[in-house]
Parts: C-alpha cells; sequence; structure tokens
C-alpha cells in the first residue's frame, strides 16, 4: 500500500512531471481507462454497462473503458454529457477511437452496471442533484473513475451532491478526499491502479499529507530499565471525576511508559488508590513534582474542571520543561485566552505539545479555522502553525498535523470507538509515545494508529473504554 495522499493540484502536476520523464499523457490515460475496465472484469460478470462520460479527461478515461469492455465482449451503452464536437486534447482522441454510438446523458434503466466517468477530482462546480440521484437510485453497481462526481477530491466533501460508488478507481495515488469523511463512504472500495508515472515525481512534488500508518516506536534495551522507558504524569480532576485521568494512567502504562504517577489533591488520591496498584500517587504541588526532571511527559485535561485553576495547571506543565499532551478541559479553559495557551507553548524548552481536539474544543480554541471552505487536514495544518502545537483533530477521520506542515490522516479506527472513555485512553497512548522519547508528531500518529488497531483486534462488541485498555 503506498500511503502519500496528492492533492488533486499534485497530482496535475504529477501527471505533467510524468510527461516531461518522456511518459505521453494519452498513454497515461490508456492506461487508466484500461485500469478501471481491468477492476470491472475482475469484480463482475458480464453485464449491461451504461458508461457516463464528462467532457474533460475523466470522460475519456470513460471512453478508454468502454472500448476495452466492448471488445472483451461485454453490452456497453456510452453517454456524453455535452458533445462530442466540443471534446479536446486526449479525451477527443479518446472518443474518436470509440466505434460505437454516443448517447446524451440521460436516463439510468436498463443498466447493470454504471461506470461514473463523468468529473473527477478537481470539479469546480456543484454536480447536479437530478444526476446524482438518477445514478445512486439504478439499482446497480456503480464504479467511479478517480473520485465519484461531485465529490471534492481534496476536502472530502460533496459539491452539492455526490454520486455514491461502490468501487472507486483512482491512479498514481489517493487524495485526501479518498479518506476524509464523507468522502471515504462515498467512494467504497478505493483500488490505486498504476498507470505508469514514475514513483520519482514524488520527490519534486513532496506532498504533505499522507495515510497514517503503523510507526515504528521505541524498543525495550535488554539492559534498558523503568527509568529509561519515561515516566508520565497525568494530572487528575477532583474527587468526583477521577475515572478519566485514570484511563489516562492505564493507556500510558500499557503504552509502554515505565513508570505513572497520578497528581491530584488528597481528595482525588484517595480516591484512586482504592483503583489503581501500579500506578504512584502525588499530592505533590505540580511545580515541585515536575522539577524533577525524570518526569519527562505530563497529561493534563481529562475531567480537570473549566476555569482559572487548570489554566494555571496548564501553565505551570508547560514552564516545566516536559513533554505535554493538553486534551479536553486543558483546552476549554482557554477558549477565551486562545493567544495565552499559544504563547505558552512557545515559550517551552523545545518540548513537544500535543493537543487532542474533538470538533467542539477545536472550534474553541481556534476561531476563525472553518470547516465548511477548507478540508479537515488543512484545518489541522493551520491550527498547529498557529499554536506551535501537534495536533489531532480527533473524529472517524482523525487528522495528526504539525507545525512543519505534515499531516495524516488515519484510516484504521473503527465506528465503535466512539464510547465514552476512548478519548482519555487517547490521549494515555499519546503520554506514553512521548515518555519514551517519541518526537511529537510520530508520537500522536503512533498513538492514533494504537488507539484504531487496539478497538479493532477487540471487534465491535462490547467495546468500552476499560476493554479498550486490555487490547492494548
Amino acid at each position: 500500500m503506498t500511503y502519500e495522499l496528492l492533492t488533486p493540484d499534485e497530482m496535475y502536476r504529477a501527471d505533467a512531471l510524468a510527461a516531461q520523464a518522456g511518459v505521453p499523457s494519452l498513454t497515461l490515460m490508456e492506461a487508466a481507462g484500461r485500469a478501471v475496465a481491468e477492476q470491472i472484469v475482475r469484480r463482475y460478470g458480464a453485464r449491461p454497462t451504461l458508461v457516463l462520460c464528462g467532457p474533460g479527461n475523466n470522460g475519456g478515461d470513460g471512453f478508454v473503458a468502454a472500448r476495452h469492455l466492448k471488445a472483451w465482449g461485454w453490452p456497453v451503452r456510452l453517454a456524453l454529457l455535452g458533445e462530442a464536437a466540443r471534446l479536446k486534447g486526449d479525451a477527443a482522441a479518446m472518443a474518436a477511437r470509440w466505434d460505437g454510438p454516443v448517447e446524451a446523458v440521460g436516463g439510468t434503466a436498463g443498466a447493470g452496471l454504471i461506470i461514473d466517468a463523468l468529473f473527477g477530482a478537481g470539479l469546480s462546480k456543484d454536480f447536479a442533484a437530478e444526476l446524482a440521484a438518477a445514478i445512486n437510485g439504478a439499482g446497480c453497481p456503480v464504479v467511479a473513475v478517480d473520485v465519484p462526481s461531485g465529490l471534492d477530491g481534496l476536502t472530502g466533501q460533496p459539491r452539492g451532491a455526490s454520486v455514491k460508488a461502490d468501487v472507486t478507481v483512482t491512479f498514481f495515488r489517493r487524495k485526501p478526499g479518498h479518506v476524509l469523511l464523507p468522502g471515504r463512504e462515498l467512494c467504497g472500495d478505493v483500488v490505486v491502479a498504476d498507470i505508469g508515472i514514475p514513483d520519482s515525481v514524488l520527490q519534486e512534488i513532496r506532498p504533505r499529507d499522507s495515510i497514517n500508518c503503523e510507526i515504528r516506536r521505541p524498543e525495550i534495551a535488554m539492559a534498558g530499565h523503568k527509568y529509561s522507558r519515561g515516566h508520565a504524569v497525568v494530572v487528575s480532576g477532583g474527587p468526583l471525576h477521577t475515572g478519566a485521568s485514570r484511563l489516562v494512567a492505564e493507556a500510558a502504562l500499557r503504552s509502554g511508559a515505565g513508570l505513572v504517577t497520578i497528581s491530584g489533591t488528597p481528595a482525588a488520591l484517595a480516591v484512586q488508590a482504592t483503583q489503581v496498584s501500579a500506578i504512584m500517587l502525588s499530592g505533590d504541588d505540580l511545580s515541585a513534582l515536575l522539577a524533577d526532571k525524570r518526569k519527562n511527559a505530563v497529561c493534563i485535561g481529562p475531567a480537570a474542571g473549566v476555569g482559572v485553576d487548570t489554566r494555571d495547571r496548564v501553565e505551570t506543565v508547560l514552564m516545566s520543561g516536559a513533554a505535554a499532551v493538553l486534551d479536553a478541559d486543558a483546552l476549554s479553559s482557554f477558549a477565551e485566552e486562545n493567544e495565552r495557551l499559544y504563547r505558552l507553548v512557545g515559550m517551552g524548552q523545545g518540548r513537544p505539545v500535543v493537543m487532542t481536539p474533538h470538533g467542539g474544543e477545536f472550534s474553541r480554541i481556534f476561531k476563525g479555522l472553518s470547516a465548511a471552505s477548507e478540508s479537515k487536514t488543512e484545518l489541522a495544518r493551520k491550527a498547529a502553525q498557529r499554536s506551535g502545537a501537534v495536533i489531532i483533530l480527533k473524529g472517524a477521520d482523525t487528522v495528526i498535523a504539525a507545525p512543519d506542515g505534515r499531516a495524516r490522516v488515519n484510516v484504521n479506527a473503527p465506528p465503535s470507538l466512539a464510547t465514552a472513555g476512548s478519548g482519555d485512553v487517547l490521549a494515555g497512548i499519546v503520554t506514553a509515545m512521548l515518555a519514551q522519547g517519541m518526537p511529537g508528531f510520530e508520537a500522536a500518529s503512533a498513538a492514533v494508529w494504537l488507539h484504531g488497531e487496539a478497538a479493532r483486534r477487540h471487534g465491535s462488541r462490547g467495546l468500552t473504554a476499560e476493554t479498550l485498555l486490555g487490547s492494548l
């Protein structure tokens, strides 16, 4: 599997660089259309196939697919949106090679399979709702070329309406729209076809986005000891709100931190003491506790309470020099003091800071960044650059972004993770990765992947935050 994600603009550049390297664009189109036809033959038996072609290069791919299916004995009808005389370039050349009739795009009656080659990832206007409804309501499999028509290849959001495909065949590399929601669901099963673009073009493009994947984590050295694996500190909530910090601490311990200490008030620690064994407890002043530099990673926020006390503790954590995970209430406490939070992150001693907002928390601490006009990857990237922290923008399509512009989209998390306490477990995993010395972006990426993998291996039935801990 390839992990780089190319924006539509980057994909156009990949095509241009391939042409400069000696691969004609017409050759790429021929390979793309044939790849679509081959995928269809592998998956389906011969059946009446309706190929819907648009006025651009996506339509050219459709003409190629139709030609090959017809040559292989499939009953094929081809319909074109617009006039054949207005086709240009490679699309016109491929239309000239089609030796069958060309209908106008209209109904879908009689189709046993539809190839959607109307519009690709760079669609710049809204797609017609009536046409999308006709395709989606045809009652037969739909195979999309590049992306389902109407889907924005950059944001994963429909432009107006969108076709919902069973299979999407794209080329060279996936686009963000293939993995961001709702695009991931609209694409169905995504196949990446090799059409002859050399991998060397990536060295020129230098894509910033990728799919999150398993990352090599710190190994446990034969001669190591618990302190060499890091000492994580988790700040507890009050005596009636200890569960969240306990989930964080348990997750940190199970994810490789050598030692974990819960810091809190005597009343909170009295409750914690009845629930934990290997996890240590400390009632020391937080700044005094963190003066011990062996305590190298801190998580603060889960059930900490929203207000000035939490803001002050966050400041203590960020000024200590320890790596930090800011979650939940640690973020919401700065809803009216965003700039103060950013300054505190920037005043650290080179240590990584990871913020783990869900959508609501994100909107409170990154005012002015809106999903209405930008992709989730771009939102997370801008937030990371604004704050100086690594951002884990949570959701079914969690995005991890670094201040240097890198972003990863996670794809392995099952829907069963939408359960109380799941985010606390994630915060604990991130804290453990930081305690073991991983850089911030890598620590966050590894933690998000591990979180999803633990849930996947558990299975969807009966998953709770507590049983998720067991899967770690």
